[in-house]
């Protein structure tokens, strides 16, 4: 099982804690490039998103419903005018 690990401030945990928000950003930048693309440029699969509220213990488990490049809602945290990895969520596992 392959699990994707993300560090999230209050807001956006909340957001997705209450089922508000059902997918996160990341910019397409070197530091995220290494994290979720294959050598081949591919998008790797994850089974499951680990969510952390900041660095914290407290944690939340997602299924991973896929990830894509494209826009995203501005008003989830995406930027006005970039393209970002969307990572959609699926059920809550914890």
């Amino acid at each position: 099982m392959k699990t994707l690990h993300l560090v999230l401030k209050a807001k956006w945990y909340t957001m997705i804690e209450s089922g508000e928000k059902f997918e996160e950003y990341r910019e397409i930048k070197p530091y995220w490039d290494i994290r979720i693309l294959e050598k081949n440029g591919k998008i790797k699969h994850f089974d499951t998103v680990v969510f952390s509220y900041g660095y914290t213990k407290k944690r939340m488990a997602f299924r991973c419903d896929g990830i894509r490049i494209g826009r995203g809602r501005i008003d989830w945290g995406a930027p006005k005018y970039d393209k970002v990895f969307i990572i959609s969520l699926g059920e809550r596992i914890y």
